[in-house]
């Protein structure tokens, strides 16, 4: 086991430490810098806050707009959660093929997974294929639970290099805006996704990497966020999170048919909950591979 696996480890223990509820957050997120991406026009147009990042992992170039803003994160959190859960599973502190049973009294809204297997068991893959695929509320929450709670979720990505990103909260009370808590900068996003999914020293082993990748091209959801905004021909490795009353998220890995891929974090917090709210996702998306050179 190398190092950040073990420590990953540790964290899924409760062994080490992490923040606080209330303890001030660092403020130091990345050492990369990025290049100023001006998304004011689109912000202006469509009403709202945006926060957006992206990185070229051909160039090294990336791009950020509001990107050390903190935003709440939704469901897009999930991603990472099944990554927490994965390192639990290299660590051997948790099997795949685990039965966790599941009752009428785990239920939170968004349940199209766990509220059809009410009074029997579901494996901890199938709970994370179904908080990644379909963003299964009670799923990430039973996840949560079999891993230790909030703390060890803190751990991981404290583990992972990432000084900043909140983790304070359950489904679905974490969606709500209250301060930091739960929240991420767009630009720690794009380091963590590099860090897990495309760095060769990721904690992942090649076959959990894997499976994650392919639940987040499976998944059915966000059609007409970071999909809609890329060349005809790119597969899409991404997870969405709404928070139901304004904020749209989508956050993944962008690959061309030939060449390297793109990382895109986008966080759009808008007025109220409305459909269009997708389609800043997917322009952002847009306009930032056009200014890389990758339209």
């Amino acid at each position: 086991m190398d190092r950040r696996t073990f420590l990953a480890a540790l964290g899924g223990l409760g062994l080490i430490g992490c923040a606080q509820d209330g303890e001030p957050a660092p403020t130091q997120a990345v050492s990369a810098t990025p290049e100023p991406f001006d998304l004011s026009a689109l912000e202006a147009r469509e009403g709202g806050r945006l926060g957006f990042a992206a990185k070229d992992m051909g160039t090294g170039r990336m791009l950020a707009w509001r990107g050390e803003e903190r935003f709440v994160y939704c469901s897009t959190f999930k991603m990472y959660l099944a990554a927490a859960t994965l390192l639990r599973v290299q660590a051997g502190l948790e099997r795949l093929d685990r039965m966790i049973p599941i009752t009428r009294a785990d239920m939170v809204n968004h349940a199209p997974v766990t509220e059809p297997a009410i009074g029997s068991s579901l494996s901890v893959e199938a709970l994370m294929k179904g908080t990644v695929e379909v963003s299964d509320n009670p799923a990430a929450n039973l996840l949560l639970q079999a891993m230790g709670g909030i703390e060890p979720m803190q751990a991981f990505y404290r583990d992972l290099g990432d000084p900043t990103t909140r983790a304070d909260r359950f489904e679905p009370e974490m969606n709500r805006l209250d301060g930091e808590k739960d929240t991420v900068l767009p630009l720690q996003s794009v380091v963590n996704i590099q860090s897990l999914l495309i760095d060769a020293d990721t904690p992942l082993s090649a076959d959990h990497k894997a499976l994650l990748l392919k639940w987040m091209t499976d998944t059915p959801t966000g059609m007409a966020r970071i999909k809609a905004g890329v060349p005809a021909g790119w597969t899409v490795a991404h997870k969405t999170g709404t928070g139901g009353y304004g904020p749209t998220n989508d956050i993944g890995v962008l690959y061309p048919p030939s060449g390297a891929p793109v990382i895109v974090a986008a966080y759009y917090h808008a007025a109220c909950d409305d459909p269009k709210n997708e389609g800043v996702i997917a322009e952002a998306t847009r306009l930032a591979l056009a200014e890389l050179g990758r339209a």
